[in-house]
């Protein structure tokens, strides 16, 4: 029976299955993922990371980076970043002994490379690359409409800016928002709705493209973070915890807490 050596981890419970594959010989079907991914009758997660070592796969081969995060959405779907499970891949690298957390360390990903920085305190800081913006768009949550600030962060975001924290506890995400024109995210997006306490103070909710709802999103939160606060740093509190941005510098620096809760063998049918 085929099986995998997994652990679970979790960046303020944005939560994900992760398992080494250095040689690139464990290829999971989307329904494998999704199986893995299962609340109830598999593991459980928003995600699986897989390391592999950047050199096995083409397109990703980089000196500066001995692994490569190849991240896949609970329904399978490939997504190019994810700024909480960056923090998860390096912790799990470092209880596996797989990488010098005492200096900085990066990372091949889809969205380019990515450094992370071990902090005395126990978080995990990691850069995420330039913050771009795209045209407006109109998002659409049941009978609500929003014009949303597009934000690219290495894979795309919509950022709704509503007028208070209720308004933000108020809404349904159980369904997933739509979008005008359909041409602005052709392979979907990550939609944030913020509200801003104070400067530099901001509260999110988010519905991730292949997910659903999530209690967290790093991506996610560094979007909200230059919506909200651009050119400096900004404290963003999600369902799952509080996570920290710099946007003042070339590239945005996500900062936050990032566990390994178990492991485990689970064997696929």
């Amino acid at each position: 029976m085929r099986r995998i050596e997994f652990a679970k981890g979790h960046g303020t419970r944005n939560d994900f299955v992760l398992f080494v594959d250095p040689d690139a010989q464990i290829e999971l079907s989307n329904a494998e993922v999704t199986a893995l991914c299962d609340r109830r009758a598999g593991i459980g997660a928003d995600g699986i990371l897989r390391a592999v070592k950047s050199t096995q796969l083409p397109g990703h081969a980089d000196a500066g980076a001995r692994w490569f995060m190849d991240y896949r959405n609970a329904d399978g779907s490939i997504a190019e970043m994810c700024g909480n499970g960056l923090r998860v891949f390096l912790r799990y690298l470092e209880q596996e002994a797989l990488i010098d957390a005492q200096a900085p360390v990066t990372v091949a990903t889809r969205a380019g490379l990515r450094t992370g920085t071990f902090l005395a305190d126990g978080q995990i800081a990691v850069t995420m690359g330039p913050i771009t913006r795209g045209d407006p768009a109109q998002v659409h949550l049941g009978q609500q409409s929003w014009v949303a600030t597009s934000v690219d962060v290495g894979n795309p975001h919509a950022v709704v800016v509503l007028g208070s924290a209720a308004s933000v506890a108020d809404l349904d995400l159980s369904v997933a928002p739509t979008w005008d024109p359909a041409t602005a995210f052709p392979n979907g997006v990550n939609v944030e709705f913020i509200t801003i306490e104070a400067p530099g103070q901001v509260v999110m909710r988010v519905f991730e493209r292949g997910v659903g709802e999530t209690e967290s999103c790093g991506t996610g939160v560094v979007a909200a973070a230059s919506v909200a606060a651009p050119g400096t740093t900004c404290t963003v509190r999600v369902p799952g915890g509080q996570l920290a941005v710099d946007n003042s510098g070339a590239e945005a620096v996500l900062v936050g807490p990032a566990e390994i809760v178990a492991r485990g063998t689970y064997y696929f049918d």
